[in-house]
C-alpha cells in the first residue's frame, strides 16, 4: 500500500510520466491489433501455399501448415534469406511468385 502511495506521489510530482505511460497504454491496443491482422494474412497465405504445394516440387518446404507459417514469417515479413524462397518458388511458376509477392506486399504495408 505504501508503494502504491509512492506511485501516486511520483505522478503528482511528474504528470509527464504519466503522460507517456497513458501514450504507451493507447498505442499498445492499435498494435495488438495491426500483430492480429499480420498473423491473419500470414495464416491465410500459409493454407495457400501449402494447398499449391500439394505434390508440387514445393511441398518439401511446405509439408505442414505450422512450418508454412514459419517459413513465411521468416523469409516474407521479417525478409530473412528471401532469395532462397523466391528461387524455390520461381521454378515452381510465376503464379507463385506472384502470389509471393503480393504476400510480401501485404505484410510489408502492415508491419
Amino acid at each position: 500500500l505504501s508503494r502504491m502511495a509512492r506511485m501516486v506521489r511520483l505522478f503528482r510530482a511528474m504528470p509527464e510520466l504519466l503522460i507517456l505511460i497513458k501514450g504507451l497504454a493507447a498505442s499498445l491496443r492499435s498494435v495488438v491489433f495491426t500483430l492480429i491482422m499480420l498473423l491473419s494474412i500470414v495464416y491465410v497465405f500459409a493454407i495457400a501455399f501449402k494447398q499449391l504445394c500439394d505434390g508440387a516440387e514445393c511441398e518439401t518446404e511446405f509439408s505442414s501448415v505450422l512450418e508454412t507459417i514459419h517459413r513465411l514469417w521468416l523469409h516474407g515479413a521479417l525478409m530473412d534469406n528471401i532469395q532462397e524462397l523466391t528461387d524455390s518458388l520461381e521454378k515452381e511458376g510465376f503464379f507463385m511468385l506472384v502470389l509471393f509477392y503480393i504476400y510480401l506486399l501485404l505484410t510489408a504495408l502492415t508491419m
